[in-house]
């Protein structure tokens, strides 16, 4: 019937389009080709709005290409101008260097980068999160010696920058949090080992010299925490 045969004409238009998309363009010479492969990388990591992986860079040029050679090439051509290809949450993404940081404050420009409007509180639980997951909101309460709001948690969610983890192993097995790609990629790191050690933020004064939480799991956490 006339119903049942779109989709399938909408699947066949959809595979004939990816052969359509010439990746190796084999018709080009050895230098256009890398050429193409460079300029076909970057438009998708200007265009994306979040970091693109080298899985996504794959999809867009030869099967012989060597991604790692061409975010070299990439970064050497960026080399004069403001901004640079970083890597951040696994794959890569075009930021402004930090030396025209003061320059982009003075304009007052909207900028694509910026952080969703935290509280400091918020941002304190969201640093708790980042360094103790997968934590708890019990075990949250213990670190900041109050509780912490499902308000607050869920502030800190529809930011994006957490998400839940598996279910803690205490009684009553609640939610636990863990920090999102999209926190990683605001907070310009690869990984959660890119995180600041927490020693050195008591150096700078921004911990107290106390242990914030020796055990993430210790604390009994509400049945019904969510």
């Amino acid at each position: 019937m006339a119903g049942s045969s779109a989709p399938r004409g909408r699947k066949r238009a959809e595979k004939d389009g990816e052969r359509l998309f010439d990746r190796e363009l084999e018709a080009l010479p050895p230098e256009l080709r890398w050429r193409e492969w460079m300029m076909r990388a970057e438009a998708v990591i200007f265009a994306s709005a979040e970091p693109v992986t080298r899985d996504m860079l794959a999809r867009v040029v030869g099967k012989d290409c060597s991604i790692d050679l061409l975010i070299e090439d990439l970064r050497l051509e960026l080399a004069g101008r403001p901004y640079e290809l970083v890597s951040v949450a696994g794959g890569w993404q075009h930021r402004s260097r930090p030396a025209y940081a003061d320059a982009i404050r003075a304009s007052a420009a909207p900028t694509r980068g910026v952080r969703a409007a935290l509280s400091e509180f918020e941002m304190m639980v969201l640093m708790a999160v980042g360094y103790y997951q997968p934590i708890t909101r019990a075990d949250l309460g213990r670190i900041f010696g109050k509780e912490v709001s499902r308000d607050t948690i869920a502030a800190v969610r529809s930011a994006g920058f957490i998400a839940s983890g598996p279910r803690s192993p205490t009684p009553g097995a609640p939610y636990t949090y863990v920090t999102t790609r999209h926190f990683l990629s605001t907070f310009g790191m690869e990984t959660l080992r890119d995180l600041p050690d927490i020693e050195a933020l008591e150096d700078a004064g921004l911990l107290g010299p106390e242990p914030l939480l020796d055990d993430p799991f210790a604390a009994d956490a509400e049945a019904d925490e969510e």
